[in-house]
């Protein structure tokens, strides 16, 4: 899978799953609003309804109310001016069947629109139960079919009273007709169910109502559980269903009736406006998401064509520094095999310095020796007078004493020339080196100042064995003497005492060249440990130098070994 492939399965997950969360919660949000926004329509619709079903019956019922306050002291004494008044009050609803009344008496008082069926008894009816049940107050019968009129009506009525006692009723017959265009106002859809309920259940006012559509046990009890639940929350919002199709009902009481009005809708048309909204939020999304993409898609193209061009002069820069790093690793490699060659140059000197110390203090050893011989021979050479010719053999031996020493001076000599030799050979390495170092640039300056230290000190060492080699020649010079004035003495001692002064002062200069000698010795051995110290120092110095060096390699080859590496991301990231 490639780097863009890579980027847009990532990002596209990322904002699909941003989108489906998103859709989620906004679609609750207006699923919820949708819900609520459609309960309120349907209670407002209700109300208002109920409104003006109260309103409808609003005039029948005070004219009702009217007419018994009227006979608030019971019916006229007359029947004929009694049954006037109801005719007359008739006449203000001449398309209905109008007013009529009963006394307990049996008397019936009626408007011209209403005709009594031989054998009516009103006693038994709902209006005349109902409102005697509740005298002083309005009531409002369940609808029936009146023996009257025929028709389906319900009845406003209310008690007449003579002191406190029921003297008879008054009433009003209203058709069903005339209010079931009230439950079909607040319909909306086909589904909707809109109906009022009696408190004892009568399923009534509705298109298809029938005398028997009591809600409780119509179709053999399909409803009940719905009517039920209805009566006993009488004031809300309830889940049912009817002919398997879901509702939700919301029921409010019509308070001057005691009835309840009931509107129900189906979820289904509840929550169309609310799936509507989710299509078309799922839509919105999905073009969304499906340009959003698009873009991404064009940005990371664009911006993986100036990786790749970046990565392609990634490569070059990285295969260049790889080149330098190991141009530079075998620079110092190289200069790190000089440096050890040089500190092996300064041990080896530093042996031979140890070994000419040695020696020199053995010359030391043997001048003194000498001195003191010399200095025991003067002291008896007046009194060994006549014993010169032991004294003459002794002198010999001291002749060939200072021959032995002029062949060890002859020794030192070859010694002087070999750190003369050496101090050429550290001096011609320490210009080598300075040039090296030069070259090396910055990371090679402490070894330049350190190389020149060196050469500093070879052409000390060459100034102090020229001194050396001075000082050789005069103790030469001077064995060379002794040796000549030893030779003349043996020949003066047999010619007798009169040459012993002569000796004596010969013995005498030999002692001073003595002394001459070990002093010199002495000075050659400061000298030569000096010189030793100094290349103890120039060994450390120079083994310092191979360490930094060997860490530059080190480092040098780590950025040899990075910039490989580099170069191989460089590479991935081009493909």
């Amino acid at each position: 899978m490639t780097f863009v492939k890579r980027a847009l399965t990532l990002i596209g997950v990322a904002v699909a799953v941003f989108f489906i969360i998103t859709t989620i919660v906004v679609a609750s949000l207006v699923s919820n609003f949708t819900e609520e926004q459609a309960y309120r329509l349907m209670y407002s619709n209700m109300r208002e309804c109920i409104l003006n079903f109260e309103n409808t019956l609003a005039g029948p019922a005070k004219m009702t109310e009217s007419l018994a306050l009227y006979f608030n002291d019971g019916f006229y004494d007359s029947n004929r001016r009694t049954n006037e008044v109801f005719e007359k009050m008739s006449l203000a609803y001449p398309e209905l069947p109008g007013f009529y009344g009963y006394k307990t008496d049996g008397t019936i008082f009626k408007g011209p629109n209403i005709e009594i069926p031989d054998g009516y008894d009103p006693t038994s009816c709902n209006w005349y139960t109902g409102a005697v049940d509740i005298s002083g107050e309005t009531y409002y019968s369940d609808v029936y079919e009146s023996e009257l009129s025929g028709r389906l009506v319900m009845t406003i009525s209310r008690a007449i009273l003579k002191d406190d006692e029921v003297e008879g009723v008054v009433a009003f017959d209203f058709p069903v007709e005339d209010l079931q265009m009230f439950v079909g106002e607040v319909k909306s859809d086909l589904l909707d169910r809109s109906f009022i309920l009696s408190p004892r259940g009568d399923f009534f006012m509705h298109e298809t109502y029938t005398a028997e559509d009591n809600i409780l046990r119509i179709e053999n009890g399909k409803y009940r559980a719905l009517g039920e639940k209805l009566l006993e929350v009488e004031n809300d919002f309830v889940f049912g269903k009817v002919d398997g199709i879901k509702y939700v009902f919301r029921i409010d009481p019509i308070p001057t009736t005691g009835w309840y009005y009931v509107l129900g809708k189906s979820i289904k048309d509840v929550n169309s406006f609310s799936r509507a909204t989710k299509i078309l939020l799922t839509v919105t999304f999905i073009i969304l998401f499906i340009v959003i993409m698009t873009i991404t898609a064009l940005i990371i193209s664009r911006m993986r064509k100036k990786e790749h061009l970046a990565s392609i002069r990634l490569i070059d820069e990285t295969h260049n520094l790889a080149l330098s790093s190991k141009e530079n690793a075998s620079t110092a490699q190289d200069q790190s095999a000089a440096v050890k060659e040089i500190v092996a140059t300064m041990e080896d000197n530093t042996e031979l310095s140890e070994d000419i110390s040695k020696k020199i203090q053995d010359v030391s050893g043997v001048a003194k020796k000498t001195s003191g011989d010399v200095a025991e021979g003067v002291s008896f050479l007046e009194q060994n007078v006549r014993q010169l010719h032991e004294i003459a053999t002794a002198n010999q031996n001291t002749i060939e004493g200072i021959k032995s020493l002029g062949d060890k001076i002859e020794n030192i000599w070859d010694i002087v020339s070999l750190i003369n030799s050496v101090a050429d050979q550290a001096k011609i390495i320490a210009f080598n080196a300075e040039l090296e170092a030069g070259k090396a640039g910055e990371a090679g300056r402490n070894f330049h100042i350190v190389a020149s230290e060196i050469r500093r000190l070879a052409d000390g060492i060459i100034n102090g064995t020229k001194e050396i080699k001075k000082k050789i020649t005069e103790i030469q010079q001077s064995s060379d003497t002794l040796i000549i004035a030893s030779e003349s003495g043996t020949e003066k001692i047999r010619e007798g005492v009169s040459n012993a002064k002569n000796l004596e002062e010969r013995f005498t200069s030999i002692k001073n060249a003595s002394e001459i000698t070990a002093d010199s010795a002495g000075d050659i051995t400061t000298i030569i440990q000096q010189q030793a110290v100094a290349s103890e120092q120039i060994l450390l110095t120079l083994k310092q130098i191979a360490s930094g060096v060997d860490r530059f390699r080190g480092a040098t080859e780590n950025i040899s070994e990075a910039s490989q590496k580099l170069q191989v991301i460089a590479e991935e990231l081009r493909k």
